[in-house]
């Protein structure tokens, strides 16, 4: 198992950063190790929505099952992997400098399957690679708000 932590602060207010966050289909834009992201159920925000995370790192491709299991607009998302790679996930949004910023929270909790590794596989692919790849993703998507606050 693998718990991996990122966070950053993003120069904007939790709805600013909400409003970027919440189309899942997006996510696409700010996350480097997502290819494509492919609904399987009608509704495309909020709990009970699930979808599929075309994935890729590095040589290894993977499609992700994931399903909402929490939904807090302007403050939280939570899901649930139920794929190859099974665990928790959950994105919060803390408001700071009396609201006018926020810090932007990922947190995970991942199982690998043997065949990516089990333990071994978590600690390297997890701890390492994931957590560089997602400290890259938080700054692009630190770049799309700000960006769009800006406009």
């Amino acid at each position: 198992m693998s718990r991996l932590s990122v966070a950053i602060e993003i120069a904007a207010t939790p709805p600013q950063v909400w409003s970027v966050v919440e189309p899942i289909e997006d996510h696409v834009s700010w996350m480097h190790d997502a290819v494509a992201i492919r609904f399987q159920t009608d509704q495309h925000r909020g709990v009970g929505t699930a979808f599929l995370c075309d994935t890729k790192v590095g040589p290894f491709t993977l499609v992700d099952h994931m399903e909402i299991t929490e939904w807090i607009p302007g403050t939280t998302m939570g899901v649930r992997h139920t794929g190859v790679v099974t665990g928790t996930g959950r994105f919060t949004l803390t408001p700071i400098d009396f609201g006018r910023r926020t810090l932007f929270g990922w947190n995970e909790t991942l199982i690998f399957p043997w065949w990516l590794g089990g333990p071994i596989g978590a600690l390297i692919g997890g701890r390492l690679v994931l957590r560089s790849i997602w400290q890259r993703n938080l700054h692009t998507l630190k770049q799309l708000v700000e960006a769009a606050v800006q406009s």
